[in-house]
């Protein structure tokens, strides 16, 4: 009965009575070691054989114990690769790339590891994907060309069967590692070879960028996303309101629009009219054009924002007729005049010298309840002081004060230097006054023209209060500074506190210095003290300073201890 039931395929052994029944484990499985040479004629044995070891799963000491005599190369481990480039090989893809490197000791190159990601891409190992690029990246990073990678992702691309998706991860994977700005290089040099990436890496770039505060190259790939119709999502728009506010400019654009729309616009709204406003700042006007079309296209501007950007580019490359144009196509359809607008033209008047017709607008907006902004004064202050009408300048400047705003620096740094030029640098100091009350930040240049204005009209106590005053508010002294002082002391007789100064300069042998201790010396010179012009000569020299005669006098030339052929006389 027993032997019936046991199968035929395991035949039943009997023992010798009284023998001693011992079990062996069984014999280990070897595979069998495979050699090259004559033993495998062609590549395409060895390829198969890896590639099948793999697919059964072979441990890797299996496979060193089969494999020790194989000479791995670039060709025959990309022939390995591509081999198991099929989805369902990706993972044993993966091991042989981590078996060659690690048991084999094979240094893969970019286009070894450029195959294995594109494999793993098509066969969904994102995760594993992702670490081989970022460890090629940084492999790469002294690589002559920063596109290489992307140039053999290229080229394996076709031959791996890969998918468009590894394009991505290869920007985002520069985005991860802060190198950013040849991530948005190989972006645009991949849509040259026609891929094109997702949002969500622009994304990715983007945030990672405004993040590391390289606000320029943020606005420079939003402005390519729109180029390109890579449309902004929520979140785009989210890190470009980021930006904005990095940059201190959001409340300005949003005052801006609010003054061109007439009521709060959206965000996406508020980057896009940015976006144009910052290219037209530029002078690129063609491209804010196309720019503007595409956002029309798809609803990305209210119309009036158009028209206004439109006048706006009119106005910036001088064609004030056509700007004009615009304007009255614009009031045609219904839209109203704005703020925005009527400073440009006012802007373009200023320019020009065209200062009355400037003024006539800023009229005109008066009597149209339109309110002007700070820009818009500082406008009028500039290019009135520049046409010598400095007291209306400094009218606009108390309108300014009455509306609880500041001119810029440059603007009243221009009505300032028209004022002392003038001979009213009283009246600059006085305004002045009015301004620091307000909360107004001068800076370095505003100090020395009053200096110099006062210094030039001989009060000397004056130029001292303006310097205890600059000190006190904490402000920089740098050369600009002391050089109007100690020029304005000299000219005010004040020599001994003008040679105290010239000591005190923080670096006495930078060039400008020299005609400083030149006006020092012609000074004494003038009141008849020879002893104090060598003693401060000399001191000139001691500090490595040499002073060129050039245009001094005559007497000046003869009593210093200076080589005559060095000398060229002139008039004092």
């Amino acid at each position: 009965m027993l032997r019936r039931l046991v199968s035929p395929r395991f035949p039943v052994f009997r023992e010798p009575p009284g023998h001693l029944s011992v079990r062996l484990p069984p014999p280990p499985t070897v595979p069998p070691r495979f050699h090259t040479g004559a033993e495998a004629s062609t590549g395409a044995v060895v390829v198969a054989a890896l590639s099948n070891s793999l697919r059964q799963g072979w441990s890797w000491d299996a496979l060193n114990r089969k494999f020790d005599h194989l000479a791995l190369d670039d060709a025959l481990v990309e022939r390995v690769l591509l081999e198991l480039k099929e989805p369902a090989d990706a993972r044993c893809a993966l091991g042989f790339f981590h078996w060659s490197a690690k048991e084999r000791r094979f240094e893969h190159g970019i286009r070894s590891y450029c195959v294995a990601i594109n494999i793993l891409v098509r066969g969904h190992l994102i995760r594993d994907a992702k670490a081989l690029m970022e460890s090629v990246l940084k492999r790469s990073a002294g690589e002559s060309s920063k596109l290489s990678v992307a140039d053999s992702l290229l080229d394996s691309y076709k031959i791996a069967f890969g998918t468009p998706l590894v394009f991505d991860l290869l920007v985002q994977a520069y985005a991860k590692l802060r190198m950013y700005e040849i991530g948005f290089d190989v972006c645009c040099y991949l849509e040259e070879h026609g891929f094109s990436l997702s949002l969500a890496t622009f994304n990715t770039l983007i945030n990672v960028i405004q993040k590391s505060d390289q606000n320029p190259l943020v606005w420079r790939i939003y402005e390519h996303m729109i180029k390109r119709r890579t449309y902004p999502s929520e979140a785009t728009i989210r890190i470009m309101v980021d930006s904005l506010c990095k940059e201190g400019k959001l409340q300005m654009f949003v005052d801006m629009l609010d003054r061109i729309h007439g009521k709060r616009c959206a965000p996406s709204v508020i980057v896009n009219a940015s976006l144009l406003h910052r290219i037209l700042e530029e002078g690129r006007i063609d491209d804010a054009m196309v720019l503007l079309k595409r956002m029309l296209q798809k609803n990305m501007v209210f119309d009036t924002i158009a028209y206004s950007m439109i006048i706006y580019s009119k106005v910036m490359i001088g064609d004030i007729d056509s700007a004009w144009k615009v304007q009255e196509e614009m009031l045609k359809r219904g839209f109203n005049e704005n703020s925005f607008v009527y400073t440009k033209f006012i802007g373009a008047y200023c320019r020009t010298g065209r200062v009355e017709e400037a003024k006539n607008m800023m009229e005109k907006m008066g009597n149209k309840g339109l309110k002007p902004y700070a820009e818009t004064y500082d406008l009028l202050i500039e290019g009135l002081a520049k046409s010598g009408r400095v007291d209306e300048s400094l009218s606009y400047c108390e309108k300014m004060l009455d509306m609880g705003l500041s001119p810029t620096c440059l603007a009243f740094n221009e009505m300032v230097a028209k004022l002392c030029e003038m001979g009213k640098v009283k009246q600059g100091n006085e305004m002045l006054t009015l301004l620091l009350d307000d909360g107004f930040s001068p800076d370095e240049a505003t100090y020395s023209l009053l200096i110099s204005g006062y210094g030039r009209e001989g009060h000397g106590d004056e130029v001292l209060k303006l310097y205890y005053e600059m000190k006190h508010r904490g402000l920089p002294c740098g050369s600009m500074v002391f050089s109007s002082l100690i020029s304005s002391l000299c000219r005010c007789g004040k020599l001994s506190e003008a040679e105290k100064y010239l000591r005190n300069v923080d670096a006495p042998s930078l060039p400008e210095n020299v005609n400083l201790y030149k006006a020092l010396i012609t000074s004494y010179l003038e009141r008849g003290d020879r002893r104090k012009c060598l003693q401060i000569y000399s001191e000139m020299e001691l500090k490595g300073l040499k002073l060129s005669l050039s245009g001094i006098s005559d007497e000046l030339a003869q009593f210093l201890p200076v080589p005559k052929e060095s000398v060229n006389t002139g008039i004092c």
